[in-house]
């Protein structure tokens, strides 16, 4: 199944804590992105599947599949492995980062993160993907 052309690119969000969410979705919809949410792992797993977004905020933290394994099973799938993965947590020490990139992250945001800051790693890592697919363009 192929995913329709978009307009705008679509960032999923994912983070149990409503505020921490909403406030990211927020900032990045007055960006110009479309923004997706998604407050469990499983969910983030099922609508990355479902939405193909350009890009998935991921929070460690997550009741029942943690981010950890959500990212693990983004990467694990051929259909989404593609997807950049910003890993923004709590989870602050030098182990959490090297956990978070082992399974498959491709950023690293330590919260409290500002939205401006996650808003800079999303267009940084969008515009990365752009070019390596465009050839440069």
């Amino acid at each position: 199944m192929k995913t329709p052309q978009r307009s705008r690119q679509l960032v999923l969000v994912v983070d149990d804590f409503t505020d921490n969410r909403e406030m990211y979705a927020e900032y990045l919809r007055h960006k110009g992105y479309d923004v997706a949410e998604a407050a469990t792992g499983q969910d983030a797993v099922d609508l990355t599947r479902r939405l193909r977004p350009d890009l998935v905020c991921m929070d460690l933290s997550l009741p029942g599949v943690d981010g950890w394994e959500a990212t693990r099973r983004i990467k694990a799938d051929e259909r989404t492995r593609h997807i950049p993965v910003v890993v923004v947590t709590g989870h602050a020490l030098e182990q959490d980062n090297a956990s978070a990139v082992a399974a498959g992250g491709d950023a690293f945001l330590v919260k409290p993160c500002l939205p401006e800051r996650l808003a800079r790693v999303v267009e940084h890592l969008l515009t990365r993907r752009s070019q390596t697919a465009g050839g440069g363009r």
